[in-house]
């Protein structure tokens, strides 16, 4: 039950901060923020462990601060994989919308 929350969750986030960067983030609707949602948790759980294992020097040596980099890695994984109706401007702004939907999930996950 907890990661339908989660999923809807993050759906809702999608959508918010993509109404808010109207220019450069893009979801077509809430059926494809959903689909994003799920298509990222399994990313995480796949492929992102791994990736931070790779970084693990990196990570290191910027304090952790790489691990945002690694997050909007797995965004624009996302977006490759759903297709034209998710998609970001610029891996920049990919990486805004990882911390953006980091802070917003610190938050949330206490309820």
């Amino acid at each position: 039950m907890r990661f339908i929350i989660r999923l809807v969750i993050n759906a809702i986030l999608f959508m918010a901060v993509a109404n808010f960067f109207q220019n450069s983030f893009y979801v077509s609707n809430a059926k494809m923020a959903l689909i994003a949602a799920f298509v990222l948790a399994i990313i995480n759980a796949t492929i992102k462990p791994i990736i931070k294992i790779v970084s693990w020097p990196i990570n290191v040596l910027t304090l952790g601060l790489f691990s945002i980099v690694v997050n909007g890695l797995m965004l624009e994984i996302t977006s490759f994989i759903v297709g034209n109706n998710f998609y970001f401007a610029s891996f920049s702004m990919a990486m805004i919308v990882a911390i953006i939907i980091s802070i917003c999930n610190v938050v949330v996950s206490d309820v």
